[in-house]
């Protein structure tokens, strides 16, 4: 009989949890297991990627992101729904309120976690009983999994510092009993998670993203990337970058036509790939670029990704006259173009659980630059296969500035970063086991 496994996550946005997801799925694609997925917002431009042996369960899905216009609506819509499905409206406010009074004590306003809750008390509820549940994401995945969903055992998945992400016992509510396991993306995010729960010591085990090393490896050699490049220009591709997300011959494509920069660069190339959120720090990129440009480095800093903070960095990149050396390229279809063309890439972040974005650069023999904060420090070995660097404008800029005059140790810390092997199939072995 085949085993019935449901998998719940708060989005398919475009970023690294649901990339680690898909991946995961596709290992899952066998006559022995019924997949479902239910998407506790219901929407998210990444749900065209779902392989096909995935059963949605979401009756109606929105494909825009949550940055959209569209997007915003859907999830106005979905949140108002969520308040008044399945009754509670009087207990579902005191949450909120509760919730409210607690970020306020604590001085961290974050809108997701406010909600997260209530969306998941009003979200669909199933009558079929499941083999396995799994809670792909911390916050309403978690809750919905804990005391919503009908099933035989169930886990969960913590992939970020728990700690500096903001939750909290009293925001959780005792949900973690309901876990049989609870898997951790890496060595630190367990470290921190059991800080805050160190009775769930026995149920925390590490499951380290599945990366698919020869499909990004296949996927960098197809046509997109940088439409700055002088050869670009030679060849008639000046403009590339159309505003249409993803094209039928594999070109790499910027979502929102905003590359608008100068042709004919000839310059060294920085890039960083994640969500345009205070996590990722980009505030503090920007006066590292700054610095650079001060110093007379000829670089030219990109970014790919979309995320509520663009305004924010726009305006500053304006009034640090950058508009053509910190360039937001936006979300694209296809980024391993962009890594395979660049000489540095920079992921100077404030915390991190385990980054999609940096394996990916180390597939694809990235010379790394890294904060040395909580998550990155797990990935890359200091002087040997990238560098890690203070979290301030001067250790960025003095980082970046190292490894461009110095072509032999970025080829070097390049070269291994590349043969890191990131298969791990023997990880899948840790969820299937759940199953016997």
């Amino acid at each position: 009989m085949r085993k019935k496994i449901l998998f719940v996550i708060n989005t398919m946005g475009r970023a690294g949890a649901e990339t680690a997801l898909l991946e995961l799925l596709k290992h899952l694609d066998n006559p022995e297991y019924d997949i479902s997925l239910y998407v506790i917002m219901g929407q998210g431009e990444m749900i065209g990627k779902l392989p096909p042996c995935v059963k949605l369960l979401n009756p109606g899905f929105n494909p825009h992101s949550v940055l959209s216009r569209q997007g915003k609506w859907g999830m106005m819509k979905t949140v108002c729904g969520a308040f008044f499905r399945n009754g509670g409206q009087i207990r579902k406010i005191r949450g909120i309120v509760k919730n409210l009074a607690s970020m306020c004590r604590r001085g961290k306003f974050q809108a997701d976690k406010l909600l997260w809750r209530m969306l998941s008390d009003g979200s669909l509820r199933f009558e079929e009983q499941f083999d396995l549940a799994v809670a792909w994401l911390e916050g309403a995945s978690a809750y919905y999994v804990a005391e919503h969903v009908k099933a035989a055992r169930k886990c969960a998945f913590i992939h970020i510092d728990y700690e500096s992400a903001g939750y909290t016992r009293e925001m959780d509510q005792n949900c973690w009993d309901s876990f049989e396991k609870i898997f951790m993306v890496s060595q630190e995010v367990k470290e921190h998670f059991l800080a805050v729960y160190p009775e769930y010591a026995d149920k925390a085990e590490i499951f380290h993203n599945l990366v698919d090393q020869e499909g990004i490896r296949r996927q960098s050699k197809l046509r997109g990337g940088f439409s700055d490049r002088r050869e670009d220009i030679f060849n008639g591709r000046e403009g590339v970058s159309n505003g249409r997300e993803g094209s039928s011959d594999g070109k790499a494509v910027v979502s929102n036509g905003r590359e608008g920069v100068s042709g004919g660069y000839e310059g060294k190339r920085l890039l960083t790939v994640g969500r345009l959120t205070y996590q990722k720090a980009y505030d503090i990129a920007i006066d590292a670029m700054k610095l650079l440009k001060d110093r007379g480095c000829k670089a030219r800093w990109y970014v790919l990704g979309e995320g509520d903070q663009r305004k924010a960095l726009e305006k500053k990149i304006a009034a640090l006259q950058l508009k053509e050396d910190f360039v937001l390229l936006g979300a694209v279809e296809n980024p391993y173009p962009y890594y395979a063309q660049t000489d540095i890439y920079v992921h100077a972040t404030r915390f991190e659980g385990k980054s999609i974005a940096i394996q990916e650069a180390q597939t694809l023999g990235c010379a790394v630059i890294a904060s040395d904060c909580n998550g990155n420090r797990e990935q890359i070995e200091n002087g040997e296969d990238g560098i890690l660097c203070p979290l301030t404008p001067e250790g960025i800029a003095e980082s970046i500035e190292f490894l461009l005059q110095n072509e032999e140790i970025r080829k070097k810390l390049g070269k291994a970063a590349e043969r890191k092997n990131m298969a791990q199939e023997q990880e899948l072995q840790k969820l299937l086991a759940l199953l016997t």
